[in-house]
Order: C-alpha cells, then structure tokens, then sequence
C-alpha cells in the first residue's frame, strides 16, 4: 500500500483538477452542457461530516461526507485529516485513488476509510484521539474550512495512520 505525505497529494489534486477542467471545455465544445457549470467542489457549509467505527477491518472507521445541500457537489481528491491538535495531517493511500471524481446529488454520500494504527502494533507514538478536524479538498488542494468531529470513545491512533480517498461505495473505502 503506497502512502503518500500531504505536499505530494496536494500537487496531485492539482494535476487532477487541470485534467477535469480539460475534460468540461471538451464537453462544451462538444455542445454539451459542462457538468463544473452544475456543480462545484463540496463545502463544509453543505455537507455533514461523520464518522463510525466499523467491525472489519480492524483498526479502521468509515468516514462519510453527505451533501445536505440542494445542489450537486464534488467529493475532490482526499480528506485531509488532523487528529486532535495534531501538527500534521494524515498520510493518503495513493493506490485508493477512483477513476473519476465523487459527485453527491442532494442527499448522497462519498465515503473515506480511515486506517488508525497498525494491525500488529509496529507504529510509533500510540494514543487515544478523542478528536477528527477535516478539511476538504477544493480542487486545487485544501478548503479554508473544516468540520470537526468528535470520534468514537476509545480511538486508537498511532504514526502509521492513513485515509483513503473518497469513494461512492462504503466497501471500496474501508478495503484499503
């Protein structure tokens, strides 16, 4: 599994966004309607952000994004991740990255695996997080806001950590 720090991931999210745009002017051009003319990227004031734990894998929760908005939006790239007051953010699962871009209708959900310490204790600086700030990606890296949560009782965290990026489907978030 490739893990890759927050500088890398956001260069990334950059080229991606400059492929997309590249894909609506085509469109456009073509005579169709762009989709980035119907929606933008998901905002912490339209969305709700949660999280859960989840029985398989182990040392995992399920991360899920909902659009309460009325209009579509995009699930960019990854969410960035900072446990409690954490200095840095989360490690990013390359390999986990989908095809295409998430969009949420009104109502919908992009899901995110979360991976909290390793599986046979190797990590470094084990400790309980009582606390999950998420930023989302804009499209050109991350939004200004963040949506903080509160995270299950008892989350075990530790150096090896990692987040997927977003998925349509809750199984494809948590396989990583």
């Amino acid at each position: 599994m490739r893990i890759m720090r927050p500088a890398a991931s956001a260069a990334l999210a950059v080229a991606a966004l400059a492929m997309t745009a590249g894909q609506g002017q085509a469109a456009e051009r073509a005579g169709g309607a762009s989709t980035a003319a119907q929606a933008a990227a998901c905002s912490t004031a339209t969305t709700k952000v949660t999280v859960q734990n989840v029985s398989r894998p182990v040392n995992h929760q399920l991360l899920t994004l909902t659009n309460t908005g009325r209009t579509a939006c995009y699930a960019y790239s990854h969410p960035y991740l900072r446990f409690d007051e954490a200095h840095s953010v989360t490690g990013v699962v390359e390999d986990s990255k989908p095809q295409s871009v998430v969009t949420l209708a009104p109502g919908e959900s992009a899901y995110a695996g979360i991976g909290l310490s390793a599986a046979d204790s190797s990590g470094d600086n084990g400790r309980t997080a009582r606390t999950l700030t998420v930023f989302l990606d804009n499209g050109s890296g991350p939004a200004g806001t963040s949506a903080k949560v509160t995270l299950p009782k008892g989350t075990w965290i530790d150096d090896s950590a990692f987040v997927t990026y977003w998925q349509a489907d809750p199984n494809d978030a948590i396989s990583w």
